[in-house]
């Protein structure tokens, strides 16, 4: 565990807890999301300023819940590219695994529309094994995709640590992913983002939002960023990804880490 780690946890211990039947009222499944990009030394400083402000999610004793997630796309990667593309409305289809909670289980599709909103669907599945042949699976793809569920398969997985807070008011949703790490089916390749930290602002709207100003005052800046993308691009370098260049060379600034970015100096 790094000095950083140990600040972190640290710090979400002096926060007040809040726990998931508490969190029932919030769950935000149409929402805006606000994504921002930092480093474990920025979390810190974002920990300590949130302390008055902020409960942190707790289950059982812990503050700090791992998560593994699959991303599902045809064999023309059709949902990359539709990202890689900018199109304002994109979709994913994943099986994400809630560790911390017994692996429970969901098959998922997220849609952002030419609103910038955020609309998740999913269903509960036995396992990752055994997502795509449940009952009700192809049609929750299809009916938000336009996809059929049996052109895809597992492309590229990732598991990482979340921290989730929840202001005082209870009208949003703080997410801190960190610990990133990818691997991908089809390469068999292994990366990780080193000390990057992704956090996200999850809300029903432009409410007053007190994270705002903190993330302000320490100069972190809105900017996307999608842990499947990313991902695949960082373990696939025949995949298409210029416009993904910018965000594997703000990973390497922030890494002060070459190997994050010297592949990708070059047109793919």
């Amino acid at each position: 565990m790094t000095n950083y780690d140990t600040d972190i946890h640290a710090l979400l211990d002096l926060m007040k807890p809040i726990t998931l039947d508490e969190m029932s009222s919030i769950k935000l499944m149409n929402r805006i999301d606000t994504k921002f990009v930092c480093s474990k030394r920025q979390l810190v400083a974002l920990l300590h300023q949130a302390q008055s402000k902020y409960y942190v999610q707790t289950i059982g004793t812990d503050r700090i819940s791992p998560y593994r997630t699959t991303y599902l796309d045809t064999d023309n990667y059709t949902q990359y590219l539709q990202h890689h593309n900018r199109h304002a409305s994109r979709t994913k289809v994943r099986v994400r695994t809630y560790l911390s909670s017994g692996d429970l289980t969901f098959l998922e599709v997220k849609r952002k529309n030419n609103h910038a909103r955020t609309k998740k669907k999913r269903i509960q599945v036995p396992s990752l094994e055994t997502a795509t042949q449940t009952e009700g699976a192809a049609e929750l793809v299809f009916d938000h995709t336009g996809l059929e569920l049996g052109t895809m398969h597992p492309i590229v997985q990732n598991h990482f640590d979340r921290i989730t807070l929840v202001n005082y008011g209870k009208t949003e949703r703080l997410t801190i992913d960190f610990n990133v790490r990818f691997h991908n089916y089809e390469t068999d390749l292994d990366r990780d983002t080193g000390n990057i930290v992704i956090v996200e602002l999850k809300r029903d709207g432009n409410i007053y939002s007190p994270i705002l100003t903190i993330l302000r005052d320490l100069h972190i800046h809105p900017t996307g960023f999608s842990k499947c993308c990313i991902g695949m691009a960082m373990t696939d370098p025949h995949l298409k990804q210029n416009n993904f260049k910018e965000k594997l060379r703000l990973l390497g600034k922030i890494n002060a880490d070459d190997t994050y970015i010297i592949r990708y100096d070059e047109d793919i």
